[in-house]
């Protein structure tokens, strides 16, 4: 699966562009700025996430300095 997204300030070219992606047998949807934040959230933990457990207050420490 693959995915594209568009940003535009304009409403009606998304909803030419989201009915276009239709007629053309693609799955599509408008998303709202905060889910695209939960999205950029969601990678960022994803790629920070090193399965490491640390000790909780020498990271405290490293991150009061």
């Amino acid at each position: 699966m693959e995915a594209l997204l568009l940003n535009s300030e304009s409403k009606s070219d998304m909803k030419l562009l989201l009915e276009l992606a239709k007629k053309i047998g693609v799955k599509a949807r408008i998303i709202t700025e905060s889910e695209l934040e939960d999205i950029g959230l969601m990678n960022a933990i994803r790629q920070g996430r090193t399965e490491e457990f640390i000790d909780n207050q020498s990271f405290l420490k490293k991150l009061r300095k």
